[in-house]
This record gives C-alpha cells, sequence and structure tokens, in this order.
C-alpha cells in the first residue's frame, strides 16, 4: 500500500491554523471572512480537510476526520465557498437546455486541450498533468459519495459509469491507475498527492467543488450536475489531447488515458444522461435547479483554472506554483 501523502506548506493563516490543528490539535483558528473564498489560503485549508475523507496525511490521527472543531471550521469555508459561487453563477432550472449546450463543440474549438493540440510542447503537457493528477489520481470518488444518497435506476445508473471509471474489476484499467502510468511516461511523480504544493487555488477549488457536492446529501443534485459537465465533454476534449501528444511523440503509456477517454466518455455521455440524469429528475423533479448548478458551477471553475493557466503559458511562464 502507498505511504500516506505529506501535510502541505500553508498558504497563509487560515491553512497554517488548519495544518497545524491537523497536525497538533485544535488551537484558536483565525476567521474565515477574512479570507478570499478563491484564494490560495481557504482553497488550500478546504482540500487539506475534505483528504481526510480520502486518504488522510501522514502523522495526522485518524479521528481527525470526525473532530468537530475541525468539521466547525470546514464548515465555515464551505459556506464561504458556496456563497461566492452562487453570486457567481447565473441560477437556472432547464437541465434538457444545459445539456443540449454541453454536446455543442465550437466552429473553433479553443481552451487547453486546444492549446496542446496546435502548439503545446511537452513540458506544458507535464503541467497540465500535474494539475490534473489532484483528481485523477482519486478519479471517481468524490461521485461515489453520492451513490447511497440515490435509489433505484438513478442509482443503477451511476454505478454503471462509475464501474468503468474503476476499470471494470480490472485494477490496471482503474483510470486512476492509467492517470498513474502516464505520469510514469512523462517522468512525473505519481505518488497520491506528492504534487499539493504544486496546484494554485483554481486547481484545488474544481477537486473541492466534487467532494463539497459529494459530502452533502443536500448536493446530490449538484454532483450528479457536475458528473454531468465532466462525461459530456469529456471526449471531444480528450481526443485533442490524444492528437496533440501523437504529435509530440509521446509514448504510448502516455497516451492511454487519454485514448481510453475518447471512446469510454462517449458512451458515458448517453448513460448519465439517459439512465441518471433522466429518472433522478423524474423521481425528484424540485432537484433540476441543483443539476444545473453543478453544471454552471464546474464550468464556471474549469473556466478560470484554464484563464490561468493559458495567461501564464501564453508568457512563456510556468502555471504551477513555485
Amino acid at each position: 500500500m502507498s505511504a500516506d501523502p505529506r501535510l502541505p506548506a500553508p498558504r497563509g493563516p487560515l491553512s497554517d491554523a488548519v495544518i497545524e490543528a491537523l497536525r497538533s490539535g485544535v488551537t484558536v483558528l483565525p476567521a474565515v471572512e477574512r479570507a478570499d473564498p478563491y484564494g490560495e489560503d481557504l482553497q488550500l485549508a478546504l482540500y487539506c480537510l475534505y483528504e481526510l475523507h480520502y486518504r488522510g496525511f501522514a502523522g495526522v490521527p485518524d479521528e481527525r476526520e470526525w473532530d468537530p472543531a475541525v468539521l466547525t471550521i470546514r464548515a465555515a469555508m464551505e459556506h464561504a465557498f458556496l456563497d461566492r459561487l452562487r453570486a457567481d453563477v447565473e441560477p437556472g432550472d432547464d437541465v434538457t437546455a444545459e445539456l443540449d449546450a454541453l454536446l455543442v463543440e465550437p466552429v473553433e474549438p479553443a481552451g487547453l486541450s486546444q492549446y496542446l493540440r496546435t502548439t503545446g510542447e511537452p513540458w506544458h503537457v507535464r503541467e497540465y498533468v500535474t494539475h490534473r493528477s489532484l483528481y485523477h489520481l482519486k478519479e471517481a470518488d468524490p461521485q461515489a459519495w453520492v451513490i447511497p444518497r440515490l435509489s433505484g435506476a438513478v442509482k443503477a445508473g451511476l454505478v454503471t459509469v462509475e464501474h468503468d471509471e474503476y476499470g471494470a474489476g480490472d485494477a490496471r484499467r482503474m483510470h486512476s491507475e492509467l492517470f498513474a502510468e502516464m505520469m510514469r511516461a512523462l517522468d512525473l511523480d505519481p505518488a497520491y498527492g506528492a504534487h499539493l504544493d504544486a496546484a494554485p487555488a483554481e486547481t484545488l477549488a474544481e477537486v473541492n467543488l466534487m467532494s463539497y457536492c459529494g459530502l452533502h446529501r443536500g448536493m446530490r443534485g449538484a454532483l450528479i450536475g457536475q458528473f454531468a459537465a465532466v462525461e459530456l465533454t469529456s471526449s471531444p476534449g480528450s481526443d485533442r489531447l490524444v492528437r496533440a501528444f501523437r504529435r509530440l511523440g509521446l509514448p504510448d503509456a502516455a497516451i492511454a488515458f487519454y485514448a481510453e477517454h475518447v471512446e469510454a466518455d462517449a458512451v458515458h455521455e448517453q448513460v448519465v444522461r439517459r439512465n441518471v440524469i433522466a429518472p433522478l429528475l423524474a423521481s425528484e423533479p424540485h432537484l433540476a435547479a441543483d443539476v444545473v448548478f453543478g453544471i454552471r458551477a464546474a464550468e464556471f471553475l474549469a473556466d478560470r483554472f484554464a484563464d490561468r493557466v493559458l495567461a501564464r503559458w501564453t508568457r512563456g511562464a510556468s502555471s504551477l506554483r513555485g
């Protein structure tokens, strides 16, 4: 079994206090209201608290996961993050229109996958994969939390997709393992949590949204929306990344992860739409606005991430934290 990841370096008073509390026990924690909801300090602190529900950290006792003081400070950060997201994301409840919009590929594709396909260099690929490791080394785990919150056809549909994400019973085909193999092929450390210190707030926020929605039953509709946003848009972007990696002459082991997603997510797109969202809204129509919020919040945070990375790459600078 792999070693537990180490605690990261703090990025401000909030994360400093949280990390010290995890290591040594809760002391006085600073006011969350002073922290930027999208900033490095709060996003790192929140990410660290969520990690207690995944694999934890070396030197952090297991009982910290359910420490009431830890959960109290986490709730305050969650409220700050969600309040800001709700202020920035336009509400809606037309799920069909939202899903249809996700399936429309622009005439002139843009974004990170297009940049990598046309002009990206090997160092850009390594940075992109480093960012994505924060989620893909735990791929499908945040969404797995929603399974016991569902029933009937919705649960069966979601588990169908999750089964594929976990390699359909073959540990070597788990998407997290394919991603680790890609990292090895690119000479990157594939250890879980190895790149947390390098990941900026924009990277952490995307994963934090998944963790937040997965851990709260009342956000089950939003998590399904987030999941749909990923599954319905993944196949074309993965195809561009496959083309990018082949253009750069990268080895097959570096291509297999995204090649798998070109085919798998084309199938998942239909399963999510017909076998997950349709029965969910048939049984719980009041969740429509939550599904739309999950889609739009995921897209909003993805755009913030892409804007950061492209702004730095076009200047010839690294998008990772130093």
